[in-house]
C-alpha cells in the first residue's frame, strides 16, 4: 500500500498499538464486571450495570475530562501515580489506551454477558455434581463457553477504541506521533487547506480497519449462538 506515507502509516501504527493496548487491558476488567451482573444478585446491580454503560450516553468530552480529574498530572490517582512512580498518561500513548479502553468498555461488557447468560446454568451444576469446585467449574464450562463472545467483545472493543476522538483528544492531547491516531489525524487534515487527499487515505482505512472488526464480531457472536445451542442440546 504505497499510496499512504510514511506519516500516515505511523498514524495506523500508532492506532492499532493503542486499540490493541486497549482491549488486552479492558478485557479482564470487562469480562469480570459481565461476570458479576450475569451471575450475581446483588443490591446495586442495577446501578452499576448503568455506570458501566455511562460512556455510551455521556459525550466524549466529558468522559475525557473525568479521566483529567483522576488521572491527570493533579487528579485524584494521577498526582499520586506521578510523584510516587513519575507515571503519567496526559501527553502520553498510553492515555490514549485508557480513553480508548474505557470507551470500549460498555461494548465489551454487553457482549460478554450475553455470551456468558447465553452458557446453560445445568451445565456447570453437572460439573459440581461430578465434584468440580465453583473456580473449576467456571474454568472449564463458563469460560470456554463463553470465549466466542469475548472475542466478540474485543473485536467491538477493538473497532471502539479505533474511532475515538472526544475523550481522546481531551485526556491525552493531540501530538503527531505520540497521542495522534486515526480520528485525530483525520480531524487534524480536515483544519488543513489541501489536506483532502490525506484525509480520503485515512478514512478509507478507518473504514477498512472498522468494518473488519465488525465483521468477525459478528462472525463471533454466531458462532457463540450456535455454540450455546449445541449445549443446550446435549444436556437435554
Amino acid at each position: 500500500m504505497g499510496w499512504l506515507t510514511p506519516a500516515e502509516w505511523t498514524v495506523i501504527a500508532l492506532s492499532l498499538k493503542v486499540s490493541v493496548v486497549a482491549v488486552l487491558v479492558t478485557m479482564p476488567v470487562a469480562y469480570a464486571l459481565a461476570w458479576v451482573i450475569a451471575r450475581r444478585r446483588f443490591p446495586g446491580r442495577m446501578l452499576l450495570d448503568a455506570a458501566i454503560h455511562l460512556p455510551l450516553v455521556l459525550p466524549p468530552v466529558v468522559t475525557g475530562w473525568l479521566l483529567l480529574l483522576l488521572l491527570g498530572r493533579g487528579g485524584v490517582i494521577g498526582a499520586w501515580l506521578y510523584d510516587r512512580f513519575g507515571i503519567t498518561f496526559v501527553f502520553e500513548w498510553t492515555g490514549a489506551a485508557i480513553a480508548a479502553g474505557v470507551m470500549a468498555l460498555p461494548l465489551m461488557v454487553r457482549a460478554m454477558r450475553l455470551s456468558i447468560e447465553a452458557v446453560d446454568r445445568r451445565l456447570v451444576e453437572a460439573a459440581r455434581t461430578l465434584g468440580a469446585s465453583p473456580w473449576r467449574a467456571f474454568a472449564t464450562v463458563t469460560l470456554p463457553l463463553s470465549v466466542p463472545g469475548v472475542a466478540a467483545g474485543a473485536m467491538l472493543g477493538f473497532a471502539r477504541s479505533l474511532g475515538e476522538f472526544g475523550a481522546t483528544i481531551t485526556f491525552a492531547s493531540n501530538i503527531a506521533g505520540q497521542t495522534r491516531t486515526l480520528p485525530l489525524a483525520i480531524y487534524t487534515g480536515l483544519q488543513v487547506p489541501g489536506s483532502e487527499a490525506a484525509v480520503a487515505r485515512l478514512a478509507v482505512m478507518a473504514i477498512v480497519l472498522s468494518l473488519g472488526a465488525l465483521l468477525a464480531s459478528e462472525w463471533l457472536v454466531r458462532r457463540s449462538v450456535h455454540r450455546s445451542s449445541q449445549g443446550r442440546a446435549h444436556v437435554l
